[in-house]
């Protein structure tokens, strides 16, 4: 597959140092990005414009009110599609938010999936090993 066709993976991860603060943010970048905003943040923001939002969970329950960045590509940090979701700090408003953008990502690892014969994926991104860390 030449290069130019590989497909990314979209990656997801808070931003912001654990614990409690004044705001939390949330940080996607690659190509399923404009997807979870529609999901998420109700529509994609005008890129490079702060826009207030309510971001929802996957069911249409709300989470937070907070501002959606979106970082079109190629014109962001990574070079792909970027969406940043700013809500109120704290880990369970950002553990929320964060689990609202992982269904639409990679499957997690967790240890069901070892026992049913599973092989561990090679490569752990962000949100990946964040969910091992999770798994019960």
């Amino acid at each position: 597959m030449p290069k130019d066709e590989v497909d990314r993976e979209t990656i997801a991860a808070i931003a912001t140092a654990p614990g409690r603060g004044g705001i939390g943010v949330v940080r996607l970048s690659g190509s399923k990005v404009v997807q979870i905003a529609a999901t998420v943040a109700g529509g994609l923001p005008v890129p490079r414009h702060a826009t207030l939002c309510v971001f929802k969970d996957r069911s249409g329950q709300r989470i937070d009110e907070g501002i959606a960045l979106y970082f079109a590509a190629p014109h962001s940090y990574t070079g792909e599609d970027v969406l940043e979701l700013q809500g109120h700090g704290g880990p369970v408003v950002m553990q929320m938010l964060l689990a609202a953008c992982v269904p639409a990502l990679v499957p997690c690892f967790n240890a069901a999936s070892s026992a049913s014969g599973r092989s561990r994926p090679s490569r752990l991104f962000a949100i990946r090993a964040d969910c091992v860390g999770n798994s019960g």
